[in-house]
C-alpha cells in the first residue's frame, strides 16, 4: 500500500468539489485502502480524496470501531446541535469549537458500489459532516465565525511567508 501525502491549506485542491464516481474497480478499492493507511499515519479519524490531491467523492473513516469507506455520500439527515472542538489534517496542529448536527445521516455506497447508510450522533456524526465538506470543497476554517476565520486566516498567512523566509 502507498502512503499519500495530506494537502494542507492553502492548496487549491482543498477548495474543489469533488468528481461522483462510476467505476467501481481495484484500482478504487486500491485507493481506499491506501487512503486508510495514510489517516491511520497521519494519525486522524478521517480522510477524504481531496485531501490527498484526489477530486474523487470518497472518504474513510474509523471513530474506533474499524474502517469504513463511503462512496458518493451525502447527508440526507441532520438533528440538533452540538459545539465540539475540532480539528483537521489539512490545517495541522490546531482546534476549535465549531458548531454542527449532533446527528446526521449519510447515503452512498461502498468500495463495491452497493448502497451503504451510516448514522451517528456526537463523533460519528461530525466525521460524515466534516469528510463529506471536503467532497464538497469546504475546509473547516468555513465553519468558523468571520471574525475568527480572519484573524486565523492572517496568522496561516504569516506563518506560511515565515517558512518561506531565508534564514
Amino acid at each position: 500500500m502507498a502512503m499519500y501525502p495530506v494537502r494542507t491549506f492553502p492548496d487549491p485542491v482543498l477548495s474543489m468539489s469533488a468528481s461522483i464516481v462510476s467505476v467501481f474497480d481495484d484500482d478504487l478499492s486500491r485507493l481506499v485502502e491506501d487512503m486508510v493507511e495514510t489517516m491511520y499515519e497521519a494519525p486522524g479519524v478521517g480522510l477524504a480524496a481531496p485531501q490527498i490531491g484526489v477530486l474523487k467523492r470518497v472518504f474513510v473513516a474509523d471513530i474506533g470501531d474499524g474502517p469504513f469507506a463511503m462512496v458518493n455520500p451525502q447527508i440526507v439527515e441532520t438533528s440538533g446541535r452540538w459545539k465540539f472542538e475540532e480539528g483537521c489534517l489539512s490545517v495541522p496542529d490546531r482546534f476549535w469549537l465549531i458548531k454542527r448536527a449532533d446527528y446526521a445521516r449519510a447515503e452512498g455506497v461502498g468500495v463495491d458500489g452497493m448502497p451503504v447508510m451510516f448514522e451517528g450522533d456526537e463523533l460519528l456524526g461530525r466525521v460524515l459532516q466534516h469528510e463529506i465538506d471536503h467532497l464538497d470543497g469546504t475546509l473547516l476554517l468555513a465553519r468558523l465565525s468571520t471574525r475568527v476565520r480572519k484573524q486565523v486566516l492572517k496568522e496561516l498567512r504569516e506563518e506560511s511567508l515565515g517558512s518561506k523566509r531565508i534564514p
